[in-house]
C-alpha cells in the first residue's frame, strides 16, 4: 500500500500559523514575566557581588531562557493547541472544516507537522544547546550568587573507582586544587582489605595525580590483623577526573548527548551506583520532546468540540491534564533513581500512559 502525503494546503498553513504563532507568543509572554520576577528576586546578589550588566544579560539570562523554555515546552505546546483550537471551535470554524468533507484525521495533519517542528527544535536544544547553556549559567551562579558559591563540590565526596575500590575526599576546593583529607579503601568479600589515608593533599588537573607530604597505608589480613605503615611523599594516579568531583547530578546537565553517553559508559565500568540517575537524564532528553506529539493529540481532541464554558473550560481541563503528566513524570524519575524500575521504562512510562489517554480522546473527538 502506497502512502500518500497530503501536502501543505491553505488550510494547513492557516492552522500551522495559528499553532506556531500561539506557541511562541505564549513563550514570550511567560518568559517576560519569569525574567522580571527572577531579576527582582536576585537583584541583591547582582548588586552585592558586582555582577556586570553584560554578564547578567548574556551569561545568565541568555542561557537561563533556553533552559526554561525547554523545561516547559510541553506545557507551552499544550496551552497553544488548546487556546487557538478552542477559539476555532467556538467560532464554528472546526464544524465548517469537518462539514466540508475534511476528516478529523486529515485535520490532524497540520498539527502533526507543527508538533514535529517543535519536537525537532526541543531535541536539538536538549541534546546539544541546553547542556552548553547550563554550563555557562552554572558558572555565573557559582560566581555571583552567594547561596551557590560553595555548592559546586560536596564537603564529603564519595566515588567508586573500581568495583570494590572507593575514594573519599573532604573539603576539595577549586582555587588551589587541594583537599583536607584523601582516602582510598579497597574491599574484598565485603571486608576492608587495604586503605590509604592522607591529609592536606593537592591535585594536579594536568597529570591527574594526587600528592601529599605524608600518608598512611593500612592492610588487613584474613585473621583480622592490621599492618600499619607511615610513608612520605605520596604521588598517586587515581582513576578519577576532576570533573567527577563536582555534584554529578549538576555535572551531567552540562554534557551534550555524546559526552553523556561516554560518561555513562565510563561510570558503568567503574561500577558506579548512580548509573540510574545518569540514564534518567539521558532518556529524559528524548522522552520529553516526543511528548509534544502526545500532548498535541490530547489538546486537539479536547478542544475541537464546541462546549458550554468555551475556551476557559478547555484550558482548565487541558492544564490539569498537562500538570498531571508532569507530576507522573517526576514520580517515575524518582522510581528510576531509587532502583524500583529500570530508567528506560520509568522515563518512557508517562508517555505510554498518556498515549492511551490521547488515543481514547481522539476516538471520542468529533468525526
Amino acid at each position: 500500500m502506497k502512502i500518500k502525503f497530503p501536502g501543505v494546503r491553505i488550510l494547513d498553513r492557516y492552522i500551522m500559523g495559528k499553532f506556531i504563532g500561539t506557541y511562541f507568543f505564549a513563550i514570550m509572554l511567560i518568559i517576560v514575566v519569569v525574567v522580571i520576577f527572577d531579576a527582582a528576586e536576585k537583584v541583591d546578589d547582582f548588586i552585592e557581588n558586582k555582577a556586570p550588566l553584560s554578564a547578567i544579560a548574556f551569561q545568565y539570562y541568555m542561557n537561563f531562557i533556553p533552559f526554561f523554555i525547554n523545561q516547559f515546552s510541553g506545557l507551552f505546546t499544550f496551552i497553544a493547541v488548546i487556546f487557538f483550537t478552542s477559539k476555532m471551535a467556538y467560532n464554528t470554524e472546526i464544524i465548517a472544516i469537518l462539514s466540508s468533507g475534511v476528516s478529523f484525521r486529515r485535520l490532524m495533519w497540520p498539527y502533526f507537522l507543527s508538533a514535529l517542528g517543535i519536537t525537532l527544535l526541543s531535541l536539538s536544544l536538549n541534546l546539544f544547546v541546553i547542556p552548553a547553556a547550563n554550563a555557562r549559567r552554572l558558572h555565573f551562579e557559582t560566581r555571583y550568587f552567594d547561596r551557590m558559591k560553595n555548592v559546586k563540590y560536596d564537603q564529603h565526596i564519595y566515588r567508586q573507582l573500581y568495583p570494590g575500590t572507593f575514594v573519599y575526599i573532604r573539603d576539595y576546593t577549586d582555587e588551589n586544587h587541594s583537599a583536607s583529607f584523601f582516602s582510598i579503601k579497597r574491599y574484598e568479600d565485603g571486608l576492608l582489605a587495604e586503605s590509604l589515608d592522607a591529609g592536606n593533599v593537592r591535585f594536579d588537573p594536568e597529570t591527574q595525580r594526587w600528592t601529599a607530604k605524608e600518608y598512611i597505608v593500612r592492610r588487613f589480613d584474613a585473621a583480622g590483623g592490621e599492618h600499619f605503615e607511615q610513608r612520605t611523599q605520596l604521588d598517586t594516579l587515581v582513576n578519577l577526573e576532576v570533573t567527577e568531583l563536582g555534584k554529578v547530578e549538576e555535572l551531567v546537565k552540562t554534557m551534550n548527548i555524546f559526552e553523556l553517553s561516554d560518561f555513562i559508559d565510563q561510570q558503568r565500568e567503574k561500577g558506579s551506583d548512580m548509573i540510574s540517575v545518569f540514564e534518567v537524564e539521558k532518556h529524559g532528553r528524548f522522552a520529553f520532546p516526543v511528548a509534544t506529539f502526545i500532548l498535541t493529540l490530547i489538546g486537539v481532541s479536547l478542544s475541537a468540540r464546541k462546549v458550554r464554558g468555551g475556551t476557559g473550560l478547555h484550558i482548565g481541563i487541558g492544564i490539569g491534564l498537562c500538570f498531571s503528566y508532569i507530576l507522573v513524570s517526576k514520580f517515575a524519575e524518582e522510581f528510576a533513581k531509587g532502583g524500583v524500575l529500570p530508567a528506560a521504562i520509568s522515563v518512557w512510562l508517562p508517555n505510554i500512559l498518556y498515549l492511551f489517554i490521547a488515543l481514547y480522546l481522539y476516538k471520542k473527538a468529533p468525526k
